[in-house]
C-alpha cells in the first residue's frame, strides 16, 4: 500500500492508488496496448490521457513512467509491464521525487515562459532514469502560445524523452497536439467495478459494511473511483466504524428506494394526494428534493431499459429490491415513461432555480400525475379520426372561407381539380411550400380547369416552374394536364388575391362595433392577424367566420 504513515491518517483514495497496471480498474484496452508496444519495443513519444475525474489518469500516468524506467532488483532490468516496485527508480517515482520524472500542473503553469523553461531540460539525458519523463496534468489548460512552443519538440523529441498528458477536456486540447500523441480514454466505472474495489478496500481496513449501502455510494461516485473512496472514508467515519446504509443515506441526503418506487407507482396511478403524503414522509426524513427527482429519473430510465430489454432485470448492477419493483411497474407503456421522463428532466432547471425546492418538486409531480391519465397524442389522433366527419376528398367550407385542408393521402387517381383553391390546398396536403409558394408570386392564371390551365409568365421566370407545376398535377391526379403559356408581363398573381382578400376581411372586422370600439381606444392599435374557424353550428347573431382578432398595440399606421 503506498503512502502509508502510522503517525498520520492516509485518505483512502492516496493509501489504496494503484501501484502495478493490474490494479486498474476498467481499463483493459489501455493496459493491453501498453503491454504489446513493451514487449514489441514500439514505445511511442507522447501518451494523452483522458477521461472523467477520479478514474487514474494521473496514476496510470506515474505507472508508465515506473514501467519504462524499472531496472529490476539486480538493476539490470528493461521496460517491463510489471515494473517491480522495490529497485530506486520504482520507489523514487512511487514518492513523487524522482528527478527525471517532473509532474507538473498546466492550471498553474499556463504561459509561454513557463513552457520554454520547461522545454529548456529537454535537450539534457536524464540523470539517472532510462528515459526523462514529462507529466503534464490539466494540459488543457494550457495558454495558446504554451501549445504552440510544444509543438515542435512535441513531434520530435529526443529519443530520451517522454511526455504524458492527463485532462478532463479532451475537447479543449488542440487538434494540432492530439496528432501527435496516442489518445487513451479512460472508461467511466460500473457501479459493479466500483463495488468490488469498496469491498476489497474495506475488507483491508477490516471495517463492517453493508452490500446496499455501497452500491449507494457507487451510484453516487457516478464513475469515479476517487469520488467513491472519499465518500467512503466519511461514511465510515460517520458510521463509527463500519458502512451502514441509514448512515450513507444521512449522508448523501438519499430518500428510501423503496419510499421512491412507491411514490412513483401513486405517481403513475394518478394518485396526487398520496403522492404528496408520501414526498412529505420523505422530506421529514432528510431527503433532499433534488436527489428525490434524481432518484425518480434514475428509476424511469430503469424501467424504460426493462421493458425494451427484459434480460437486463437480471443484470448484476439491478439490486434485488429494484428488480422487484421494476417487475411489478413492467406494465407501464414506453410513451408513459417518455412523458414523465421529459417532465422530470424539465424539473431539474426548475427545482435549481426555486425559492423553496420542495415547493418546485410538489408542483412538478401534481403535473405529472395529472398528465398520467391523459391520452398520448397517438391516442387523441385515432380518436379524433373516429370522429371525424369531413370526407378524405372535400373540403369543409363556411361563408368566410375553407376551414381544412383536405386530405388528399388516399386515391389520388380520384383527385379532382376545378379551381386554384383546390390546387393550392392540394398542394398544402402534399407538404410542397416551394411549389406552393412560386405558383402564389410567379404566375398569373388566365384559365383553370380540371386537366387545362392557361398561364401569363413573366419572361424571367424560372423556366423550370412550369415543367414542375404541370408534373406535380399529372402525378396527384393521374391524369393529363394541358398547360397553354402567354409570355407577357405579370397581371394579378394568387398572392396578390389572397393580400386583397384578407385587406377586405380585415376592413369587415374592423367595422364590427367591439373592433371599432377597441381600434378607437387604443391609439395606434392595428388587426394583426385573422384565425379562421370551422363552425358546426352557431347563432345568427355570432360571427362565424373569424375568431377574435389579434389586436397589437404599435405606432403603425393600420394597413
Amino acid at each position: 500500500m503506498a503512502e502509508e504513515n502510522n503517525n498520520q491518517y492516509v485518505a483512502l483514495a492516496r493509501k489504496y492508488r494503484p501501484q502495478k497496471f493490474e490494479d486498474l480498474l476498467g481499463q483493459d484496452a489501455l493496459v493491453q496496448t501498453l503491454t504489446n508496444a513493451i514487449q514489441n519495443n514500439r514505445l511511442h513519444h507522447a501518451y494523452i490521457l483522458t477521461g472523467i475525474r477520479g478514474v487514474g489518469k494521473t496514476t496510470t500516468a506515474r505507472l508508465i513512467a515506473r514501467a519504462i524506467n524499472c531496472i529490476g532488483t539486480d538493476g539490470q532490468g528493461g521496460p517491463t509491464i510489471h515494473p517491480c516496485g522495490e529497485c530506486e527508480n520504482c520507489r523514487a517515482i512511487a514518492e513523487d521525487r524522482h528527478i527525471d520524472v517532473i509532474e507538473l500542473d498546466a492550471a498553474s503553469k499556463t504561459g509561454v515562459d513557463d513552457m520554454r523553461e520547461i522545454l529548456d531540460g529537454v535537450r539534457y539525458k536524464p540523470v539517472s532514469a532510462r528515459y526523462k519523463v514529462y507529466i503534464i496534468d490539466e494540459v488543457h489548460m494550457l495558454s495558446k502560445s504554451a501549445f504552440n512552443a510544444l509543438l515542435k519538440t512535441l513531434e520530435e523529441p529526443p529519443a530520451h524523452v517522454k511526455f504524458i498528458f492527463a485532462t478532463t477536456e479532451i475537447r479543449k486540447v488542440p487538434v494540432t497536439i492530439l496528432s501527435r500523441c496516442q489518445r487513451f480514454d479512460l472508461e467511466r466505472l460500473s457501479i459493479e467495478t466500483l463495488m468490488t474495489l469498496f469491498r476489497k478496500v474495506l475488507q483491508a481496513e477490516k471495517v463492517n459494511f453493508e452490500d446496499e449501502a455501497l452500491r449507494l455510494v457507487a451510484r453516487a461516485a457516478d464513475g469515479s473511483a476517487r469520488d467513491g473512496l472519499s465518500m467512503l472514508d466519511q461514511a465510515i467515519v460517520l458510521g463509527n466504524g463500519e458502512v451502514a446504509v441509514n448512515a450513507v443515506k444521512n449522508m448523501l441526503g438519499l430518500a428510501d428506494r423503496q419510499q421512491t418506487f412507491a411514490l412513483y407507482e401513486k405517481l403513475l396511478e394518478g394518485d396526487i394526494a398520496a403522492t404528496l403524503q408520501l414526498l412529505e414522509q420523505q422530506y421529514t426524513n432528510g431527503a433532499t428534493p433534488m436527489l428525490v427527482l434524481q432518484d425518480m429519473i434514475d428509476i424511469t430510465h430503469l424501467l424504460a431499459k426493462v421493458i425494451i430489454l427484459p434480460d437486463f432485470v437480471n443484470d448484476a448492477s439491478v439490486s434485488e429490491n429494484d428488480r422487484e419493483m421494476c417487475k411489478k411497474l413492467s406494465a407501464v407503456p414506453i410513451s408513459i415513461l417518455s412523458k414523465i421522463w421529459q417532465m422530470l428532466i424539465k424539473g431539474l432547471s426548475e427545482i435549481q432555480y426555486a425559492n423553496i425546492q420542495i415547493d418546485a418538486l410538489e408542483m412538478i409531480l401534481m403535473r405529472i400525475a395529472y398528465s398520467a391519465s391523459l391520452p398520448s397524442p397517438a391516442d387523441l389522433l385515432k380518436e379524433l379520426k373516429k370522429k371525424s366527419t369531413i370526407s378524405n376528398h372535400s373540403a369543409v367550407q363556411t361563408d368566410g372561407g375553407v376551414a381544412a385542408a383536405v386530405d388528399l393521402a388516399e386515391n389520388s387517381d380520384a383527385v379532382i381539380l376545378d379551381s386554384t383553391d383546390d390546387m393550392l390546398k392540394l398542394m398544402i396536403a402534399k407538404k410542397q411550400p416551394l411549389l406552393q409558394f412560386d405558383v402564389m408570386h410567379k404566375l398569373t392564371f388566365k384559365e383553370f380547369s380540371n386537366g387545362k390551365i392557361h398561364l401569363a409568365v413573366d419572361i424571367n421566370t424560372d423556366k423550370d416552374l412550369v415543367a414542375r407545376l404541370k408534373h406535380f398535377l399529372e402525378a396527384e391526379t393521374a391524369q393529363h394536364w394541358k398547360v397553354d403559356i402567354d409570355y407577357e408581363p405579370l397581371g394579378e398573381t394568387l398572392a396578390d388575391k389572397e393580400r386583397q382578400k384578407i385587406s377586405g376581411d380585415k376592413k369587415n372586422i374592423s367595422e364590427y362595433p367591439l373592433v371599432r370600439a377597441i381600434l378607437s381606444e387604443f391609439n395606434g392599435a392595428r388587426i394583426e392577424t385573422i384565425i379562421r374557424r370551422a363552425v358546426d353550428e352557431a347563432d345568427e347573431n355570432e360571427i362565424v367566420d373569424f375568431s377574435a382578432p389579434e389586436i397589437v398595440y404599435d405606432n403603425d399606421e393600420e394597413e
